[in-house]
């Protein structure tokens, strides 16, 4: 549990920096390259997310096989690794040879591109289609040392990667001018040294010493799990941005931005959650029955203690940060539409952990199944509420279907059973959402309840938390860090 808490750190930690670079670096991309160009490289990545999925999930299916087979010789592992990069190259190759034409046509024709630039962008084509085969490759190179359990290794890439992917482009666009293809070619060196590096650390800790032999007999099941993995990359985001469109359809494009403004911001808080199941997926690969219980009950008192008084904070403070981030005007709009986002995305984090746990046990199907189960009931439910009651009803509908979704992985998942503080924290949540929504109480007296209740949260926190999370508290806090490592 130490090591699993020690990962949980290393993912927050790599997940965060990135967010902050990216956040800081957004003005000087817009100085340095001007609005068109950045418009243009923010549909690139877009792209290429899109394009990723050439990826087929073998980055997952190879995490999962790998972390499997913890215990079996070394010859083991390095075929699994090897028969998933052969494939995944393949793949790689393939998608961009069909990315090439398709990013011409989309910046060539479909796209309103300023005719100035647009011949920057058909020279760039090229370095595009060549993203794809480095981002595919990448993932099965992270998956394989995820396998084994090297999240120091993986996040301290990660991190230097992206900030190198961040900085280099603005470099080259401040030293030699925002010629696109220069500044795509300096994007793309910093995940060429990004997979060099992983592909050094594989040939360390999966392969050294193993011969280069890839097993025919392995690719049908690495590609039945990945596919899996891949159609639930492909239904998992469209329910998550269906909200968005139906908005702007409806509503229109001004609401959505409106919207998405406070569901990045409930988005964001994940982060934490979403650490610890990519920490416990090698872990739960590897234990089964009881074991596997007593594993996935411990993440989700983990999450309620970590994310109950995050959260409970920010149904308070959302609306003061709102008037200061973005105007009174949009707080009002939106302030009350975000604390419902914030209280589904409470309920996602404990989500994650059956999620994790179905995918660790070798049963993607069933999170595949869950998402298209929910797809014909979701999307009319969501236009109903749209429709009716605006962005209230989108936010509401959204949350239900997350609660919906925690409850049916659970079940699937060998009836994770979630623990009576669920009930307790939700309810406090939920308080504390409907006492700050209370217009006759004056901000200095609701954030002094906002205090209190975060204390309170708090307290059950510490009192449910698994007792090496406690431990791990204590060693940070300068005071007082030996009574909570003994509470209970």
């Amino acid at each position: 549990m130490k090591s699993l808490a020690r990962n949980s750190a290393y993912n927050v930690v790599g997940s965060a920096i990135p967010i902050v670079l990216a956040l800081a670096t957004v003005p000087v991309y817009l100085k340095l390259v001007g609005p068109d160009r950045y418009g243009v490289l923010a549909i690139a990545w877009l792209l290429l997310g899109y394009f990723g999925l050439f990826d087929l999930g073998l980055g997952r299916a190879t995490s999962q096989r790998i972390a499997a087979l913890r215990d079996a010789p070394a010859s083991d592992r390095a075929a699994t690794f090897w028969t998933a990069l052969c494939v995944n190259v393949v793949m790689g190759a393939v998608g961009a040879l069909l990315f090439w034409p398709v990013s011409s046509y989309l910046f060539g024709e479909f796209f309103r591109v300023d005719e100035a630039l647009r011949p920057e962008v058909i020279a760039a084509a090229p370095l595009l289609a060549l993203a794809v085969p480095i981002a595919t490759t990448t993932g099965v190179l992270t998956g394989a040392l995820q396998g084994r359990e090297r999240f120091l290794e993986v996040n301290i890439i990660s991190v230097v990667s992206t900030t190198l992917f961040q900085l280099l482009p603005l470099a080259v666009a401040w030293l030699y001018g925002p010629y696109l293809p220069i500044v795509l070619l300096s994007a793309l060196g910093a995940r060429a040294l990004a997979l060099v590096v992983l592909w050094y650390r594989c040939q360390i800790d999966l392969v050294r010493g193993q011969p280069v032999r890839p097993d025919r007999k392995l690719v049908r099941p690495l590609l039945s799990y990945g596919g899996w993995v891949m159609l639930t990359s492909i239904i998992g985001p469209l329910l998550v941005v269906s909200d968005r469109f139906l908005i702007g359809a409806i509503l229109g494009a001004v609401v959505v931005g409106y919207y998405a403004v406070v569901f990045q911001l409930a988005e964001r808080i994940t982060v934490v959650p979403l650490a610890l199941a990519n920490a416990m997926f090698p872990r739960l690969a590897t234990v089964t029955g009881e074991e596997a219980s007593r594993l996935s009950a411990s993440a989700i008192t983990a999450i309620l203690a970590i994310m109950t008084p995050m959260m409970v904070a920010g149904v308070f403070i959302l609306d003061p940060f709102l008037t200061v981030w973005v105007g009174a005007e949009i707080a009002r709009e939106v302030g009350f539409v975000g604390k419902i986002l914030l209280a589904g995305y409470w309920i996602n984090s404990l989500a994650l952990v059956p999620y994790a746990r179905l995918q660790a046990t070798g049963r993607p199907d069933l999170v595949t199944k869950v998402l298209l189960a929910e797809l014909p009931i979701y999307l009319p439910a969501l236009y109903f509420a749209v429709t009716t009651f605006g962005l209230v009803g989108a936010a509401v509908t959204f949350s239900v279907r997350i609660a919906v979704d925690y409850v049916l992985l659970s079940l699937v998942a060998d009836k994770i059973a979630a623990p009576w503080s669920t009930l307790v924290c939700m309810a406090l949540l939920l308080t504390g959402l409907a006492v700050s929504e209370i217009s006759t109480l004056s901000l200095t007296i609701n954030l002094a309840i906002g205090a209190l209740m975060v204390l309170v949260s708090t307290g059950i926190g510490l009192w449910i938390a698994p007792l090496q999370l406690r431990q791990m508290i204590a060693r940070v806090l300068p005071w007082g860090g030996q009574y909570i490592a003994k509470v209970r």
